[in-house]
């Protein structure tokens, strides 16, 4: 059974096409990565699956239950961490538990022992402008993941940092997918981070948005740091060049 299905799903804003036809699959415990143009409607599928809007057809299926609105299956990052300037990175972490109803002490008690594995012991009464990139970007994960959610949303949540922050926060998220194997869907305008990350990569077409090819991703775990095979090389030569198709630049 599939962790996540979407069927038929589109969606217009505005009186304009976003999303015409997309059908996809995760399953349980699966790492699946979200490519397409700039513009294409990925950032929009994930306020569909956040039920920030609705779509004008199709079903969205958690399991075997349709997703209506008002549900708790997402804990959604976004492209920038979002942490409250004016709240302390234990008092960030532990924002979304409060907002869901769960006392401060409580949600700190469940934030606690996750501290040091995200790197944060030390900096837990640190205001967010006291820390680094990739710091603040940890925080803005446990943030998401302490939430225990069914499913991760990650919305480009490395394009911001600098290449060696974000290899590093890349390496980190790999790490910890390894050892919880969260069900995880990240959109992304990097092929390379896709490959490196993924079990399954979808890609979409210009808007609106269809599904025009998807791609397994075999080799085993973990990819960073170490060589990937030739075959992952060409890989990410098949995804550059169907999305090079879409832009129309393939001089």
């Amino acid at each position: 059974m599939s962790a996540l299905s979407l069927e038929d799903l589109a969606v217009s804003l505005g009186g304009t096409a976003v999303i015409a036809d997309i059908s996809l699959r995760v399953a349980q415990g699966e790492f699946v990565s979200i490519l397409g143009p700039s513009g294409c409607g990925k950032s929009t599928l994930f306020r569909l699956l956040t039920g920030a809007i609705r779509p004008d057809r199709g079903e969205i299926r958690v399991g075997e239950r349709v997703l209506g609105a008002g549900h708790d299956t997402f804990a959604f990052m976004p492209q920038r961490d979002a942490l409250m300037p004016w709240r302390r990175i234990i008092d960030n972490v532990t924002l979304g538990l409060e907002v869901q109803g769960m006392g401060r002490e409580a949600a700190r008690a469940r934030v606690q022992p996750l501290i040091a594995a995200f790197g944060l012991e030390g900096f837990e009464r640190h205001f967010p402008a006291q820390l680094s990139g990739g710091m603040r970007q940890r925080a803005a994960l446990l943030r998401t993941i302490v939430q225990n959610r069914p499913i991760l949303l990650l919305d480009e949540p490395f394009g911001a940092l600098d290449a060696l922050t974000r290899a590093g926060m890349q390496r980190f998220i790999e790490r910890r997918w390894l050892e919880a194997r969260w069900t995880s869907i990240l959109v992304t305008h990097d092929v390379r981070e896709a490959v490196a990350l993924s079990d399954r990569i979808y890609v979409l077409s210009r808007r609106p948005a269809r599904i025009i090819a998807d791609f397994d991703v075999p080799w085993p775990r973990p990819r960073l740091g170490s060589p990937l095979p030739p075959e992952a090389g060409r890989l990410e030569a098949d995804l550059l060049d169907t999305l090079l198709t879409q832009t129309g630049d393939r001089s």
